[in-house]
């Protein structure tokens, strides 16, 4: 049990299924001491059992690996700071948040609920922000720390029925790259990763019957994949990386682009509507980002 995270500590959300699983399992085979977050729920957030984060936690002992157990949920401030504090309390420090923790409400938009957008938000975005911030005081004054994010193609690209998940996914991006900017002073890191895998989350997705030959190989990519770039991200190997985004579909790694100019008008006299019309339109419209899906852009079969 020793490796690129010896005597780190290690907080996984979302830990006890899935990719948090692979990535807690994968910590731990690499020398950390391991806190997995699970509140055990199911995929719509609700049937809590502490199941999951507790077989994580025995797996990871069986194995000769440090780990304990919390089964609070992300989207509650208090449950995020309690977390954080078991690390410390547990280990003495902690190193490295992997924010993980999700659930899916996937409706079309016009369809939405409150309930169905704040759900989401409160724990992918909301959870994101209070366990970053929970452990930024320790991060700043340690002066070290890593957070690595879990962003998805559904906000980068675009995916339908997935505006709740989307906004939060594209949200967390904006978040990383403030705690990169913010904690850099700090030698503290942040980064995204977007996962491919197969999981119950992207099972739960309705699909027609001509996209069933794109899930035959997006069921191949499974979540043990992502855990190696986690665990990079998360060791002092990648000092270097901050502010980033990669995307992982099983052995490819894709470094994600972040919004920059393509292209620029300018008029000396300003702009009015029909100018914008005669002279902005026809100028920057062969630059327009076509209107695509995830699987548009990644059109490919998976290596």
């Amino acid at each position: 049990m020793t490796g690129m995270l010896d005597n780190k500590v290690v907080l996984v959300t979302g830990g006890g299924r899935g990719i948090g699983r692979e990535m807690a399992m994968l910590m731990a085979s690499h020398g950390a001491k391991v806190v997995v977050n699970d509140p055990g729920v199911s995929l719509d957030g609700k049937d809590e059992t502490d199941g999951p984060a507790r077989e994580v936690v025995r797996d990871i002992r069986a194995a000769g690996g440090e780990a304990v157990a919390d089964f609070g949920s992300v989207a509650d401030a208090d449950a995020a700071r309690a977390m954080v504090s078991l690390a410390v309390e547990t280990f003495g420090r902690i190193d490295v948040v992997v924010n993980n923790a999700g659930i899916l409400r996937d409706v079309i938009f016009h369809k939405m609920t409150d309930e169905d957008w704040n759900s989401v938000l409160q724990v992918h975005l909301y959870g994101s922000y209070n366990v970053s911030r929970a452990a930024a005081e320790h991060f700043r004054k340690q002066e070290s720390g890593a957070f690595v994010h879990m962003t998805s193609t559904s906000g980068l690209v675009g995916n339908p029925g997935q505006a709740n998940y989307s906004a939060a996914k594209m949200g967390i991006v904006g978040l990383s790259k403030s705690l990169a900017l913010d904690m850099a002073k700090f030698n503290v890191r942040s980064n995204c990763i977007s996962p491919f895998a197969w999981s119950r989350m992207v099972g739960s997705i309705p699909n027609t019957p001509d996209q069933e030959e794109r899930l035959k190989g997006l069921r191949m990519l499974t979540p043990d994949k992502i855990a190696p770039v986690a665990v990079f991200l998360a060791s002092d190997d990648a000092k270097d990386v901050n502010g980033q985004i990669f995307a992982v579909r099983g052995n490819e790694v894709f470094l994600m682009s972040q919004p920059r100019p393509l292209r620029s008008v300018h008029r000396s006299e300003g702009w009015t509507p029909e100018t914008l019309r005669d002279h902005m339109l026809p100028t920057l419209k062969t630059s327009f980002i076509p209107l695509e899906m995830s699987r548009d852009v990644f059109s490919w079969t998976p290596v």
